[in-house]
């Protein structure tokens, strides 16, 4: 009887799976680099390693098809993290989404930089939040998402370590974090128009929450303003982009370059905002079905309020796309990223060389 149940329950799961169509797929990549860091310190050398392993941005997934209304996806990482898993559905001319995918100012991709795991100049000219939770509605190339904040928690009370005054033992005290308090879900809009030869498009974001403190309240707002597009004619291509941002580290930024971009909280309840900008702009050309050249640049900046210090983080790169056979292609890849800021000496680079290794499934 226990095994009639199982079987029973087998088929009532899977049958409206296999009522629905369902395409899996998958992309294994390789990253293989040799990457020589320089921290510019005096009497410090410069440490070079090869990078030799899977990258965290292989996957496997698949999209879903219940009927002309009804769809959705999933995809998971190397390590079988969600990646993506959300559900759509289809009215008139309209669409609803509901679960986790790249919001809308997370879908602009200009570069094909593949070091750091296809880094795309995500965070040195590009920006970029990931995949997160929203819902999501979209028509004709516009789209307005809810997405799940991004809270950055601050210290109220710093933390102190036990002592011992006049002979007595003085236990230490543990750090008092601010309370959180989110009243709206962040906001974004984006609107992508393309044709077969140009494409434009224009992406926008805000975040609001509030830091609740036994003495003090402070406000965190964070907004991003993003406009870019691309050209071709005939083998050359080219896009490029630029954005304008306040305390992306509050809103939730991708910064792989380590730049100081979170609001700070200052004396009665204000706060030290952090101004961002970023641009990019890639160059390409068609050789033949095979070959594939592209070079491109990035820069990203960011200022404190009531600071004369600013962060700069730029990167160039070099590549050649070789496509070995359908879904197999390699590509190698040369570039440099520096970081420098205004009051201080030292400018660390990183120089690299290799390639990457890509199959899709």
């Amino acid at each position: 009887m226990k095994k009639l149940f199982i079987i029973f329950a087998v088929l009532c799961l899977a049958a409206p799976a296999m009522a629905a169509d369902w395409n899996f797929y998958g992309s294994a990549r390789m990253a293989t680099f040799r990457v020589d860091v320089d921290p510019d310190i005096s009497g410090v050398d410069s440490d070079t390693d090869t990078q030799w392993a899977q990258q965290g941005n292989s996957r496997i997934g698949a999209t879903v098809k219940v009927n002309d209304e009804i769809g959705g996806a999933f995809e998971m990482s190397d390590s079988f993290g969600k990646r993506k898993l959300y559900g759509t559905y289809k009215f008139g001319a309209s669409e609803l989404l509901l679960g986790q995918t790249y919001t809308p100012v997370s879908s602009q991709f200009y570069s094909n930089s593949v070091y750091d795991g296809d880094g795309d100049l995500l965070g040195v000219g590009q920006f970029y939040e990931g995949r997160l939770p929203m819902i999501q509605w979209s028509i004709a190339g516009f789209k307005l998402a809810l997405v799940s904040p991004n809270v950055v928690n601050y210290v109220e009370t710093a933390a102190t370590a036990p002592s011992v005054v006049a002979g007595v033992y003085v236990p230490g005290t543990a750090a008092v974090n601010y309370d959180t308090d989110v009243d709206l879900p962040k906001i974004e809009i984006g609107y992508k128009f393309k044709t077969d030869m140009f494409f434009a498009e224009a992406v926008g974001g805000y975040q609001t929450y509030t830091l609740d403190g036994a003495t003090q309240d402070y406000d965190i707002d964070s907004t991003i303003l993003e406009i870019g597009g691309g050209v071709t004619l005939g083998p050359v291509f080219f896009n490029a982009g630029v954005h304008f941002g306040t305390n992306l580290g509050n809103f939730g930024a991708y910064n792989p370059v380590g730049l100081t971009d979170e609001a700070t909280l200052a004396a009665g309840g204000d706060t030290n905002d952090v101004d961002s900008l970023g641009f990019l702009a890639v160059l390409g050309f068609n050789i033949n079905e095979m070959f594939t050249v592209e070079a491109g640049y990035g820069h990203e900046e960011a200022e404190l309020d009531n600071s004369n210090n600013t962060e700069n983080a730029d990167q160039w790169y070099l590549n050649c796309t070789i496509n070995i056979a359908p879904g197999f292609f390699i590509v190698p890849e040369v570039g440099m990223i520096t970081f420098s800021e205004d009051v201080t000496t030292p400018e660390p680079e990183v120089f690299y060389y290799g390639a990457k290794w890509q199959i899709n499934f």
